[in-house]
């Protein structure tokens, strides 16, 4: 028997604390496909419609339906209208394809600058133009996952790693359960239980720490009727109904059982809550306490992320890098596109750097500079996370003031990839230190490379003082 199995994305992490609204042209530059500019896109790369194509060819009893699949990288709420037409567009399109089945590729942090539960409105609205057939999502670990969307979705799996490098596998298993459930092999439920907890995502890493615990509890107690056990970190920086940590559980007809693990298992993650948080030092105190090792250190600056949410202008960081004289190190990034297009290589300018958008990240930096080297932008990821994936950064200009060298680009995203820096020209390994807008991710790629790696503590969208940050629409209890 042939199951035609409709399949869509809106994959996007909305940060309320930055200044700039996320449009249509954000989703457009990243991912925006449709029909078979879907597989032309995603084919060979390690996320969920990588998975989802691999899946379809090779087996022929699925057909698939390429309905819109569209992402922007984490940053403000998307503008409203931006985001009714996307999720009109997504609906609309299971409407007229009346699948035997919907696979929906979730972030789970989507959020408008008028609809705080997104998410949740896709999904609804999706289940309403599907009907009774089977609907299964998969979600970020930094969801933040409304208990309501057990109630609609007959199959909910999410990452299992931080850095996120199961995306792929993620795809794949969502895909394998719904297969079974169309074939009557199983009757999945979902359940879930939110942890009561806002947590910090800087010690979220599922190599080590609290969030391997939870994992690996979760996966001990996958087996017999529990399918799928996801625990979902939460983002922090989504000022929403439904924000904090949760965890959901897909089982084979049995929902008792799902609720009941998931109650468990998010009650372990409110016990160790504490544990997330982190101290962090400011950039003069790792500069001055940074010890020297063979490898290159790595300055990371977590409240500017993009993958965060951060907008590539705070300088605090930037501001004690020019006081470390004579060492050789990068400077990636800062977002700029009216510099970067005044950018020619050669040129000789004095600029200022940063300070554009928010009086409290710091004020613009001042330098003299030479334009070293001017790109398109455009890259394919090495991985592991997201590999294969085509990167799409904008025009973007390297800046030299002696030693140092800085990256300006003409979009926001993290510089989490091996090709990011060989766009550049940049040897990694030749350097003294590499100070990045990045967090976790960045470990993915480049752990084994640099030594020490370093978080610090910044002003910014996403700083690690949770309590500072202008909440108003947290569920009772929370902060």
């Amino acid at each position: 028997m042939n199951f035609r199995i409709a399949i869509a994305r809106l994959w996007h992490e909305g940060n309320s604390f930055t200044p700039i609204a996320t449009r249509l042209a954000d989703f457009r530059q990243r991912e925006w496909h449709l029909g078979e500019a879907v597989p032309a896109f995603y084919r060979g790369t390690r996320t969920e419609i990588g998975a989802a194509i691999d899946c379809f060819a090779r087996n022929g009893a699925l057909t698939p339906i390429y309905l819109r699949c569209t992402a922007a990288g984490p940053g403000g709420a998307v503008e409203e209208a931006d985001l009714q037409a996307v999720l009109c567009e997504i609906v609309d399109g299971v409407r007229s394809a009346q699948p035997d089945a919907l696979y929906l590729s979730l972030h789970g942090a989507l959020i408008g600058t008028r609809t705080l539960r997104a998410d949740l409105e896709l999904i609804r609205a999706a289940r309403a133009a599907l009907g009774a057939k089977p609907l299964a999502l998969s979600f970020d670990l930094h969801a933040n996952l409304d208990p309501a969307v057990a109630g609609a979705a007959d199959i909910v799996v999410g990452y299992k790693t931080h850095p996120h490098v199961d995306m792929y596998e993620t795809g794949w298993k969502t895909l394998t359960l719904l297969e079974r459930a169309l074939r009557g092999e199983i009757e999945p439920v979902v359940a879930i239980a939110k942890a009561g907890a806002i947590l910090p995502s800087f010690n979220m890493r599922t190599a080590d720490g609290p969030m391997a615990e939870i994992e690996a509890l979760a996966a001990a107690r996958t087996t017999g009727v529990v399918l799928d056990a996801t625990p979902f970190g939460g983002f922090a920086y989504g000022d929403s109904p439904c924000a904090g940590a949760a965890v959901a559980v897909t089982a084979d007809g049995d929902r008792a059982a799902a609720q009941a693990l998931a109650v468990e298992l998010a009650r372990e993650m409110h016990a160790r809550r504490e544990r997330f948080a982190v101290r962090l030092p400011t950039p003069m105190q790792a500069l001055r306490d940074l010890v020297r090792t063979a490898k290159p250190a790595a300055i990371l600056e977590p409240a500017d992320n993009p993958l965060s949410g951060g907008v590539g202008d705070s300088t605090a960081l930037f501001r004690e890098v020019l006081k470390a004289k004579g060492l050789r190190a990068v400077f990636a990034f800062f977002w700029d596109p009216q510099l970067v297009a005044r950018c020619e290589p050669g040129k000789r300018m004095r600029i200022e750097l940063g300070g554009r958008l928010a009086p409290a990240w710091g004020p613009p930096v001042a330098l003299e500079v030479e334009v070293e080297r001017v790109t398109d932008g455009r890259f394919r990821n090495a991985g592991p996370m997201e590999r294969g994936l085509e990167v799409n950064l904008g025009r973007t200009a390297v800046l030299k003031s002696g030693a140092l060298r800085v990256i300006v680009t003409t979009s926001r995203q993290a510089p989490n990839d091996p090709e990011y820096f060989r766009l550049h020209g940049i040897e990694l390994g030749a350097l003294d230190m590499v100070c990045a807008k990045a967090k976790n991710h960045f470990r993915a790629a480049f752990g084994a490379l640099f030594d020490p790696i370093i978080e610090v503590d910044t002003p910014g969208p996403a700083a690690v003082n949770l309590t500072a940050l202008p909440f108003r629409h947290l569920p009772p209890g929370l902060r």
